[in-house]
């Protein structure tokens, strides 16, 4: 065989095999991506494509199925843009549908990696943006339409009497329950997903092992004199021997042997919040107020680690809005 049948014949089958192995990767494309997605983002994810797909069919009459990458042929800028658009006016939270947007261009980069959108649609899409935190405002007070969803236009920060009142709980199987909730979540600042996946093993003395799924890290936490007190009395009662810490509760106030459902850590700091005063209190506003407090005698990198956070982004926010504005000014006239 002379060298250029061999070189002819060499080039003939790399080029089959990447063929085969670029179809593969195209129909392999979602799967993968979602593979190395945390449980919340997957789940979140799915809503967001559901909204969009029922967008899609009213507008065009045709039931897509936007988890199958295939289906987002002929999904152009214009579509996306119009959803933005629609998910506004219907009055959801600018920040609900800046996630709808996000989810929508991961999901059309996949697409555009497995040949179905073409390269000048993908980047056509790439340009539609949500509204900013400003802009949102300012499209809050001219908007009819309630706002739609339970996520709040602005999270609460609980003041330090809020914060003391809602750590009493009585002395009760359910009371000692939620003042565990209560003060996990508001002195460690845990995501209520985290404090539900908690569990008896996780605790030594006055540490506790976190494992943080979102940025999937596990961390040792130091409690805080009010925490420990809880736990301790929540241990010495009523907790299980083993597994989840947290132990779910019926109507009536009985525990039962079951873990506590983060659905159930939400109705637990609902309910503990309306006992005060505050009403649509959310475990995120806990955490929100751990944040904010933290922030005031904090580096930023050290609220980053303690939260939990990937980057520097959200801590920065806290840090920032703690700070005196013009701390470091000297003044020479």
């Amino acid at each position: 065989m002379s060298e250029s049948t061999s070189g002819a014949l060499t080039q003939s089958r790399i080029e089959a095999a990447a063929a085969v192995a670029d179809a593969t990767a195209a129909a392999t494309v979602v799967e993968r991506y979602v593979r190395g997605k945390a449980e919340n983002t997957r789940k979140a994810q799915e809503q967001d494509l559901a909204a969009f797909a029922m967008f899609l069919e009213n507008v065009t009459g045709a039931a897509l199925d936007l988890e199958n990458v295939h289906d987002w042929r002929g999904v152009t800028w214009g579509l996306i843009a119009a959803f933005v658009e629609h998910e506004l006016h219907a009055g959801y939270a600018v920040a609900t549908v800046a996630r709808r947007l996000a989810t929508l261009r991961k999901r059309a980069k996949l697409a555009y990696q497995a040949g179905v959108i073409d390269r000048e649609q993908h980047a056509m899409i790439l340009t539609v943006q949500a509204p900013t935190g400003a802009e949102g405002k300012r499209i809050d007070t001219q908007r009819d339409q309630k706002r739609r969803g339970s996520k709040k236009a602005d999270p609460v920060t609980l003041t330090p009497d809020q914060v003391a009142a809602l750590k009493r709980q009585p002395d009760t199987p359910q009371g000692r329950r939620d003042a565990v909730v209560i003060t996990l979540l508001l002195d460690l600042g845990l995501r209520v997903g985290e404090l539900c996946a908690l569990t008896v093993a996780d605790f030594a003395g006055a540490l506790v092992r976190v494992h943080r799924s979102k940025v999937n890290k596990t961390q040792t936490h130091r409690l805080t004199p009010d925490a420990l007190a809880a736990v301790q009395r929540w241990l010495a009662t009523d907790a299980p021997d083993t597994g989840p810490i947290l132990r779910g509760s019926r109507k009536g106030g009985s525990l039962t042997h079951a873990g506590l459902t983060e659905r159930a850590a939400y109705d637990v700091v609902q309910r503990c919040g309306a006992a005060i005063g505050v009403e649509g209190l959310s475990p995120h506003d806990l955490r929100h107020t751990w944040a904010t407090r933290a922030a005031a005698g904090s580096s930023v990198f050290a609220l980053r680690d303690a939260g939990g956070w990937a980057s520097l982004t959200m801590p920065s926010h806290y840090v920032a809005a703690a700070a005196i504005a013009n701390e470091g000014v000297v003044l020479r006239y």
